[in-house]
């Protein structure tokens, strides 16, 4: 077995097991390798120093890992730092590689083979590849590789009977000659020649765990690798007459901004009409209302009630207003669960089709100005959802500053659908004109706080390399079933973190801290928001759910700019109490604290400002009230000029370092 000094990752393998690893680069079907060789059974674990999750499970009596999806194993992410940490402990890499992109995917190929850990080709998507007129020859391929090549198309389980009896044969590969003599010689001194490898390609971190400086041949070593990839697929690669041009039409326009926004427009009023209509509207009508408040909490209160007083304060924290079996069930499954559901299902309708990527590439320019790429809008999209699901997903970005970035926005100015819902009657309310000053502050507050955050973290975002697979049609078996593990997941993950603030807030309720805390808001809510005096309890409720909160605020008599206020106050105000305990999970407690705090502070400094400027300004025409998000508008471009220039002239501008390979 190789092996990898300074790894941390406990997986437990039993004695005689073998340690069986997928690698691959994004998009190239790893997942569904994982699912057919481990039946789905999976355990899932962070991978220590990151919020990256590693799959594992049995097959055969050995032990199968997953991989993050990656184009190399260099060390310039979190990603590839993983992936080449578990890489290097395999005793057989299956590498998955994508027939459509062969140039690209084999990279990653040959450098897994220079590692010398026995290897297997699973070519996939071969029957995509033929669909776009090119013809490969696996047998061939296999020869030049120096390891066996099975030709898959995994969803469809072609091939897959072959590959799992094909394990046992996986071997070592050819490199190229050169290199295997350097590889000899410095393989002798640190006892691994997957580390020697990685230190002539001038891994730092891999050469401190062996006492060395890393080498500088990094440049030299991808040159020849690229010029043997390429020159192997000119052997393997046959190309034959394409009728799919149609397709590539499509593919273009989905990616220029010209054609692109209208068709993202659309997709998204889909998704709107389907999540936000349908689902939040008739499917969590009939669920939450109907079988959870109308059936499951009755039958859950006529059980729990004969021992124990609905009145008293023990039934009040078990089956009371915000009670452990009664709001905990009902948030869960009447309300988030089919949202989720909704939102996975259209999210691997994206996925699956691959258009998720082109909405990534699509948006990246705009999201880079706020210290994100275009990943970052996979998340976003979902905290339209449910800000709790969103916070989990931000694991997908490519730093930890980007995930720091993406958190606090979404605990910030992302409303999610819940709370959506009782925004937009509010706003229909009073007028158009106040309802593009509600999203012209929002917004502006997103944008603001982003590009704050970008100015002053220390570091640099990383660059967005996504693979942009071939568009097809959805498969529904696939979409359906990865539905069902994201939702299901999502419970496991969820539900946890929603009783524990039901309990929370119980006890709040009946120990009467939740009076003495609606009590202390109360002079900030009248005197600084020019709001009611009972609108501090619709505050503290948006704790508990942010729809409580909004809901709270639209039974309150208000006049239009009141409305205003409120929605801006409440959509700023801290997210609810389960985002905040997932916030806690993914981030230090130090740093989860600070950001839920500095939501309290920027709520009621916004929604004041707005308040102030209302006053000052007026709001009787709508020249009144574009002068009022000129204003706020003015006072952001100040803001943000200002601190840049301070910035600069402390600190001195911040390095822009950036490693990128030749892959």
């Amino acid at each position: 077995m190789s092996h990898c000094h300074g790894c941390s990752l406990e997986i437990e393998v039993p004695e005689g097991a073998r340690r069986l690893v997928l690698a691959g680069n994004p998009n190239a079907g790893k997942s569904v390798f994982f699912n057919s060789l481990t039946g789905m059974y999976v355990d899932v674990s962070n991978y220590p120093g990151t919020t990256l999750e590693i799959s594992s499970g049995q097959y055969q009596g050995d032990v199968v890992i997953d991989t993050p999806g990656v184009y190399g194993i260099s060390s310039f992410n979190d990603e590839e730092r993983v992936a080449r940490d578990v890489i290097l402990t395999a005793d057989i890499v299956i590498n998955v590689v994508n027939a459509v992109y062969l140039e690209r995917d084999l990279f990653l190929t040959q450098q897994v083979i220079d590692t010398g850990v026995p290897v297997i080709v699973a070519l996939n998507m071969v029957d995509e590849a033929e669909s776009q007129g090119l013809k490969i020859d696996h047998a061939l391929l296999s020869k030049l590789l120096g390891v066996p090549v099975i030709p898959t198309v995994a969803i469809a389980k072609k091939g897959m009977d072959e590959l799992k009896k094909s394990i046992d044969q996986a071997r070592v590969g050819q490199s190229d000659p050169d290199l295997q003599g350097m590889l000899n010689e410095l393989s002798d001194r640190v006892g691994s020649r997957g580390e020697a490898l990685l230190i002539l390609e001038g891994d730092t971190a891999v050469a401190q765990r062996h006492g060395l400086e890393p080498l500088n041949h990094r440049e030299e070593i991808y040159i020849k690798r690229r010029k043997r990839v390429n020159e192997i697929v000119e052997h393997v690669v046959r190309e034959v007459n394409n009728k799919s041009a149609w397709v590539n039409t499509l593919n273009r326009m989905m990616i220029r901004p010209l054609t692109g926004i209208p068709i993202l427009i659309l997709a998204l009023y889909l998704m709107y009409k389907l999540i936000g209509v349908f689902v939040a509207g008739t499917v969590v009508g009939f669920t939450e209302e109907t079988i959870m408040i109308g059936h499951v909490e009755p039958f859950i209160r006529l059980v729990i009630g004969r021992f124990v007083q609905e009145s008293s304060a023990l039934g009040t924290i078990l089956i009371g207003e915000f009670g452990l079996f009664t709001m905990t069930l009902t948030y869960v499954f009447g309300l988030l669960l089919p949202l989720v559901a909704g939102f996975y299902l259209f999210l691997s309708i994206f996925e699956d089709s691959g258009y998720l990527p082109r909405i990534a590439t699509l948006v990246d320019r705009v999201l880079t100005g706020i210290g994100l790429n275009g990943r970052a809008v996979i998340p976003m999209i979902l905290g339209f959802g449910c800000v709790t699901m969103a916070t989990i997903t931000t694991r997908l970005l490519g730093s930890e500053r980007e995930r720091r970035i993406a958190i606090f926005l979404l605990g910030l100015a992302i409303p999610c659908s819940a709370q959506l819902g009782v925004i937009a009657g509010m706003l229909a309310t009073v007028g158009p004109q106040f309802a593009a000053l509600y999203i012209m502050i929002i917004l502006g507050v997103l944008v603001a706080v982003g590009t704050l955050m970008n100015i002053l973290l220390s570091g640099k975002s990383s660059d967005l390399l996504i693979d942009l697979p071939p568009l097809r049609r959805p498969r529904l078996n696939n979409v359906l079933t990865k539905t069902w593990i994201k939702s299901s997941q999502f419970v496991k993950e969820a539900l946890p973190l929603f009783a524990l603030g039901a309990l929370i807030i119980s006890v709040f309720q009946v120990t009467g801290v939740l009076t003495f805390l609606q009590n202390m808001l109360a002079p900030l809510t009248v005197n600084w928001l020019g709001l009611p005096r009972d609108a501090s309890t619709a505050f503290i409720m948006g704790i508990v759910r942010r729809d409580f909160g909004a809901a709270g605020l639209a039974g309150l008599p208000l006049t239009p700019i009141q409305t205003i206020v409120s929605l801006i106050t409440i959509t700023l105000f801290v997210p609810c109490i389960a985002s905040i305990m997932v916030m806690f999970k993914e981030r230090t407690k130090r740093e989860a604290a600070v950001m839920w705090l500095s939501t309290w502070v920027i709520a009621f400094l916004i929604g004041g400002i707005t308040a102030q400027s209302a006053r000052l300004i007026g709001t009787e025409t709508p020249l009144q009230i574009a002068g009022i998000i000129a204003v706020f508008w003015g006072l952001i471009l100040v803001t943000v000029f200002t601190v840049k220039v301070l910035k600069n002239k402390v600190w001195g501008e911040r390095p822009e370092t950036s490693a990128k390979g030749i892959a």
